[in-house]
C-alpha cells in the first residue's frame, strides 16, 4: 500500500502528463465546408484562423460571424473529444479510486 506521499506524488505526475497532453494537442474545427478553418490547443486557445478570401466577397458580415462561431464551436468540441480519448485511461483510474482503494470525495463523481 503506498503512503500519502507516494500517493501525491503519482497524482503530481498524473496532473503533469496531462498538461502535457493538453498543451501539445492541437485540433482544427471547421464550419462552411472548409471556408472558416480555426486551429484550437487542448486548453482551448484558438491559435489560428483561416478564412477563405471567396467568403469574404461572397457574404455579408452576419453570415462571416456565424461561420466563425460555428468553426471555433467545431473546434473545441473535438478538443473535448480529443482529451477524453488520450486522457479517458487517466480519467478511469482515478474514478476507480487511488491504489489502496483510496477515493478522493467529489473527483469523478
Amino acid at each position: 500500500m503506498l503512503n500519502p506521499q507516494q500517493m501525491l506524488g503519482q497524482l503530481k505526475r498524473m496532473q503533469e502528463e496531462i498538461q502535457q497532453k493538453m498543451e501539445t494537442l492541437r485540433v482544427q474545427g471547421s464550419a462552411g465546408g472548409g471556408m472558416v478553418t480555426v486551429e484550437v490547443t487542448g486548453t482551448k486557445k484558438v491559435v489560428r484562423v483561416v478564412i477563405d478570401p471567396q467568403v469574404v466577397k461572397d457574404n455579408d458580415l452576419e453570415m462571416m460571424q456565424d461561420l466563425i462561431q460555428a468553426a471555433v464551436n467545431d473546434g473545441l468540441r473535438k478538443v473535448d473529444d480529443a482529451l477524453a480519448e488520450k486522457l479517458g485511461g487517466i480519467a478511469s483510474g482515478l474514478a476507480g479510486g487511488l491504489p489502496g482503494g483510496l477515493k478522493i470525495p467529489g473527483l469523478f463523481g
